[in-house]
């Protein structure tokens, strides 16, 4: 179907819209600055930015948890992301603020978009924790992408296998349940920490609150995976919006719209952040992706050939440590499949 060609007037009465859009979003932004003038603004202070909302976010004060400012930003300031430390300068208005400055960061995790630019998530994390279930069925290359993204920012990953109560019963979960388990024992011979845990049953929860106790994590996975029942359960009235699985697709409806910090009583804080069905790495290099799978590090830099492509040459240190056994099949499998990707990209 061809593009239906607009006539002058409708050119004109769109570009008009615009104008008028533009006009009263900017009245809106006068409006604000006007409101937070310097005068009326308190000193600085170190904050802790707690939700992003486009154009506005929630900060605490540190060392006051579940005091929340909704705050505006100075200009030239560069993308904030939730986890971030600020400082920031209340308003006398009440309840409102400015963020003048950022923090040094500790670690950001970052995505690419759509457009393949990469977009912050979250900062200053020590776990990222990849959430994993028996429904929507997980699948090695799926997890690999995000141990590679984890590894290439350099914040530890570390695997939940949710919903463990759906293993139970059924004549073909026996089966079902010994592929899960062979899949995580593999990873964890390769050095990845591995848990296990059902909200329904609370098996396993006390071994991840230990966990994520006195540190900040940040939960990613494909919606369904029970992320913001995780939440629910492990930080009572905190009551995220759980979804379903989509009857056709079986995958998760997103239900967290916006990246959120909680706090956990004895003081480590939880990221709970949008859903992510793919987590696309075409913005790396293959030489990043290389250094992503850990098992492969040892043997980088001894392969006979300098620009060896790790496929059909003689000599090559990573195709002989998979002949090994140093390195599993799967995982070769996944490097290939992440590359092939790259290049289409």
């Amino acid at each position: 179907m061809s593009k239906r060609k607009l006539t002058r007037k409708q050119s004109w009465r769109i570009e008009k819209i615009q104008e008028e859009r533009k006009a009263r979003a900017q009245k809106r932004e006068d409006k604000i600055t006007l409101e937070l003038q310097d005068d009326s603004l308190g000193p600085e202070q170190p904050g802790l930015i707690i939700a992003h909302y486009g154009a506005q976010l929630d900060i605490e004060p540190i060392g006051k948890p579940g005091e929340t400012y909704r705050c505006h930003l100075r200009a030239n300031l560069p993308p904030l992301v939730t986890g971030d430390r600020i400082v920031w300068r209340a308003s006398s208005k009440g309840g409102m603020g400015v963020v003048v400055a950022l923090e040094d960061r500790d670690s950001l995790l970052s995505r690419p978009d759509m457009r393949g630019q990469l977009k912050p998530v979250a900062s200053n994390i020590d776990y990222i924790v990849l959430v994993i279930a028996p429904v929507p069925i997980p699948h090695s290359n799926l997890i690999d992408r995000y141990l590679v993204a984890a590894e290439t920012v350099g914040i530890e990953p570390v695997l939940l296998l949710n919903k463990t109560d759906l293993l139970e019963g059924g004549a073909n979960r026996p089966s079902f349940s010994k592929e899960l388990d062979d899949m995580l024992i593999n990873y964890e011979r390769i050095g990845y920490r591995v848990l296990k845990a059902s909200t329904r049953t609370e098996d396993g929860l006390n071994e991840l609150k230990n966990l994520l106790n006195e540190h900040t994590s940040v939960f990613v996975g494909q919606s369904g995976v029970g992320k913001s029942s995780l939440v629910n359960t492990l930080l009572p009235g905190v009551d995220t919006r759980v979804g379903p699985l989509s009857e056709s697709t079986g995958k998760g409806t997103h239900t967290t719209t916006a990246a959120r910090l909680f706090h956990f009583p004895a003081g480590g804080m939880l990221i709970d952040s949008p859903g992510i069905r793919e987590f696309g790495l075409w913005h790396m290099e293959p030489e990043d992706v290389l250094h992503g799978f850990k098992e492969f590090r040892p043997f980088i830099g001894h392969c006979k050939f300098r620009d060896c492509s790790h496929e059909q040459e003689p000599g090559c240190a990573i195709r002989q440590a998979l002949l090994n056994g140093d390195i599993l099949q799967e995982r070769m499998d996944s490097y290939q499949n992440i590359l092939n990707s790259l290049e289409k990209a």
